[in-house]
């Protein structure tokens, strides 16, 4: 699959080849579902807490006697009938972790890529090179390669020019910087448009086989 390579301006400078490996892989939406549902249990932090009878205050005593009032009998103020008491069949902390191979996880990415590379979804720009920080600069550069819609950025590496690309575009709502390592598949089916700096194909076959 051929793109154009275009400038922050939008103009078209030449065409590259997209690997067909990573951009036009069969679809496994089955895959992309899986792996999406690990995500979001993996983003739940699980320290959701309720008091049980026995960690709850008082009711030390038994309330009255067990026999000869005509009430019922009763333990202790603390049992889940009474207010104040404790609770029962309540969230308590767990681990709500999922896991999934790492070929999985890799395919379930090539999916989500080639079905975005499908709907004309991967715009690629030569390079992202500011001199400084500067929103401005950056949804000047965005509106030039994606108009009114949502951006992801995806950065080949942690460096200075990543650094610089991420402070620019941490004010535009609109777009979110990541690195290709980090790549995930909420993120690619959360936004319109995937944007490449060219060095980041070669960080994208590295990172997915």
């Amino acid at each position: 699959m051929k793109v154009d390579v275009l400038d922050v301006k939008g103009k078209k400078l030449r065409e590259v080849e997209l690997p067909a490996n990573v951009f036009e892989a069969p679809v496994n939406v089955d895959l992309m579902h899986q792996a999406y549902v690990r995500q979001m249990a993996n983003a739940r932090l699980g320290t959701h807490e309720t008091k049980v009878r026995s960690e709850v205050s008082g009711g030390g005593r038994k309330p009255w006697k067990q026999k000869g009032t005509g009430r019922a009998r009763q333990g202790s103020t603390r049992a889940a009938q009474w207010v104040g008491g404790g609770r029962i069949h309540t969230p308590h902390p767990r681990d709500y972790g999922l896991r999934m191979p790492q070929k999985m996880r890799q395919a379930a990415l090539r999916s989500a890529l080639s079905a975005k590379a499908a709907e004309a979804g991967i715009v690629v720009v030569d390079e992202f090179d500011f001199k400084e920080p500067k929103t401005r600069v950056m949804a000047e550069a965005l509106g030039n390669l994606v108009g009114e819609q949502t951006a992801l950025v995806l950065m080949p590496a942690n460096d200075n020019n990543y650094n610089t690309v991420s402070r620019c575009t941490v004010n535009i709502e609109s777009a979110k910087v990541l690195l290709a390592s980090y790549l995930n598949v909420r993120d690619i089916l959360s936004f319109d448009k995937v944007v490449l700096p060219v060095k980041t194909i070669e960080a994208l076959v590295a990172h997915l086989g």
